[in-house]
């Protein structure tokens, strides 16, 4: 990699941090279309919680991975809402960038197995007629 590229990708992970960070905190908590349309036909109270009618989110299971530390958009262990959220976001971006730089290293373009041929005098050679 070039060195001009390193401010361009320091810089593009930086935004990514802060948006993971800080900006996620200011999503929307309300279902998005999926969660929405699964919800027709039930009734839900305050806290998203189906207590009457009948839809298809009543047959929803949590996931194996409900429990891993970092469910559910945040750590756990984390009483911060904000912070746990935050944080949460964080790991994921360094996660992400570790395994997509990792990948890309492993797959670069590497150079010919050998260098070219040199003479006695450590020089290039050239074949005849062709200075």
């Amino acid at each position: 990699m070039s060195k001009r590229s390193w401010p361009f990708l320091l810089g593009g992970l930086l935004v990514a941090l802060l948006l993971a960070g800080v900006v996620s905190n200011y999503a929307s908590s309300h279902p998005d279309g999926l969660d929405s349309s699964l919800l027709k036909g039930c009734t839900v109270n305050a806290d998203d919680e189906i207590t009457g009618g009948s839809c298809p989110a009543q047959q929803a299971k949590d996931h194996e991975l409900a429990d891993s530390p970092l469910a559910d958009y945040g750590v756990r262990g984390i009483g911060n809402d904000f912070l746990s959220t935050g944080l949460s976001g964080v790991f994921g971006v360094l996660l992400t960038f570790a395994l997509g730089g990792g990948l890309f290293w492993l797959a670069r373009r590497r150079g010919p197995a050998t260098g070219p041929a040199t003479g006695d005098s450590g020089t290039t050679t050239q074949p005849a007629g062709t200075r």
